[in-house]
């Protein structure tokens, strides 16, 4: 009875003591408290402050043209695209046919004066001369016509021109062919007439040299009459660039459709940037500012220069935001212009320093442009190791290497791309290479992370 009585004892003890030792997880985080902090740091460091703005662009040519429906079309009508022989993306050489409007050629030849009219023989001025060197450029030569005067020679290389791509080239006049008949008759009957005379060997010299006069005149007619049989070029079926290649941007029209509008827009000349901004930004950036230009696609960067920023207007519905590249915060410090494609925006447009190569046109580019930057070193620290103390001074805390912390009165300067210029109020309080806290990290829980 007593060693029952002992043993129950025994094994009371036993359980009570296990009770003590066996704690559940939640018993020990409990009993464990708040986790360490640890302390993150950043190093004071002593440079040039550089503020930037980063915005979406897109490469673009400096000159655009668009091709509209043929005036050349019959009267009463409709202009249809009978032919689409470049589609967007296309390089573009001079001489190449572009489209085909009611069976009519639309090409592109090289120039910088405007197409204003019709060239036709007896036409004469600087945009004769323009092609008479086009045609001369693509191996039609002007046949010896005084520069800057339409004549055979150039409705020669004219006609051969269009022969080369394939379309007969439109007739001064729509009845020159009746035309040259008659004009051929004439020298015919002239020269019969003048024969005649001389055979029955009259020695009127009067009328010899009348019928040689007259089949002179007969055959100047003749002459005027293939020239309005021969090629003209209409204003309708040439687009003028200055610089190739050029390059198609756009085809609005498929083969089939009227063209009652733009059908395509080429785009020629030196290549340039044009990014967007939003207008709550728009105050950062100004004319001269150094711009980064960054093809994220190829890995090209160049340097450029703000050249224009236009006044805000609406951006339009399906308009490219602005680049989504950093923070989201409207802050400066290297974040990009969220412009969503909403709210009112400006164009910035970016002169490149060095020639961009053709074939990033059209392409979306980075933009960074460096809105301020600091005159010479300063000290800088990440804008979150600074803070306000309770007498509303603005301080930094340094974690010496015993591990006490001190204060530091500061004042602020330039800030951007997530730092900020600080001037302690003595310059011994704060040195490049000395630590300044940024925030805390709590410590893991005890046993987190172990198996369960």
């Amino acid at each position: 009875m007593v060693a029952v009585v002992v043993g129950a004892v025994i094994l009371s003890g036993a359980g009570i003591a296990a009770s003590t030792v066996i704690k559940s997880p939640a018993q020990v985080a409990a009993e464990a408290g708040a986790p360490e902090r640890d302390v993150l740091t950043a190093q004071v460091e002593s440079r040039v402050l550089k503020e930037s703005v980063i915005l979406r662009g897109k490469v673009v040519a400096d000159r655009t043209v668009t091709i509209s429906p043929s005036a050349s079309v019959a009267e009463g009508a409709a202009s249809i695209v009978t032919k689409l022989s470049a589609k967007a993306g296309d390089k573009v050489e001079a001489g190449r046919v572009l489209v085909e409007i009611s069976g009519r050629p639309v090409f592109a030849l090289r120039g910088a004066l405007p197409v204003y009219r019709d060239l036709k023989p007896g036409a004469r001025g600087d945009d004769v001369t323009q092609l008479q060197q086009a045609l001369a450029g693509l191996g039609f030569g002007g046949g010896g016509d005084p520069k800057g005067e339409f004549g055979a020679g150039t409705q020669a290389a004219l006609a051969s021109y269009y022969e080369s791509i394939g379309y007969d080239p439109r007739p001064v006049s729509e009845d020159g062919p009746s035309q040259v008949g008659a004009a051929t008759e004439g020298v015919t009957d002239a020269n019969r007439a003048l024969q005649d005379i001389r055979a029955d060997g009259a020695s009127d010299a009067t009328a010899v040299t009348r019928a040689e006069e007259d089949l002179a005149n007969a055959q100047r007619a003749l002459d005027q009459a293939r020239l309005q049989a021969g090629a003209m070029l209409p204003a309708s079926e040439v687009v003028v660039l200055d610089r190739f290649p050029a390059r198609v941007e756009s085809v609005r029209l498929r083969v089939g459709d009227v063209a009652a509008s733009s059908v395509m827009t080429i785009s020629s000349g030196a290549l340039a940037v044009q990014g967007t901004l939003t207008s709550s930004r728009k105050s950062l950036v100004r004319t001269g500012h150094v711009v980064r230009i960054l093809s994220e696609l190829t890995g090209d960067e160049f340097s450029g220069v703000v050249t224009a920023i236009s006044d805000p207007t609406t951006a339009g519905s399906g308009e490219a935001g602005e680049g989504s590249d950093g923070g989201s915060d409207g802050s400066s410090e290297g974040g990009a212009d969220m412009g969503g494609g909403a709210g009112l925006i400006s164009l910035v447009n970016v002169k490149p320093d060095k020639e961009i190569p053709a074939e990033l046109a059209g392409q979306e580019v980075r933009l960074t442009v460096e809105a301020a930057t600091s005159k010479g070193k300063v000290l800088v620290v990440p804008v979150t190791a600074v803070s306000a103390a309770a007498d509303g001074s603005t301080v930094v805390t340094v974690l010496e290497e015993s591990g006490e912390q001190r204060r530091v009165k500061v004042r602020t300067g330039l800030s951007g791309d997530g730092y900020v210029e600080i001037i302690p109020a003595a310059r011994s309080d704060l040195a490049a290479g000395e630590k300044v806290i940024v925030g805390t990290e709590n410590s893991a829980l005890p046993g987190e992370g172990a198996a369960p």
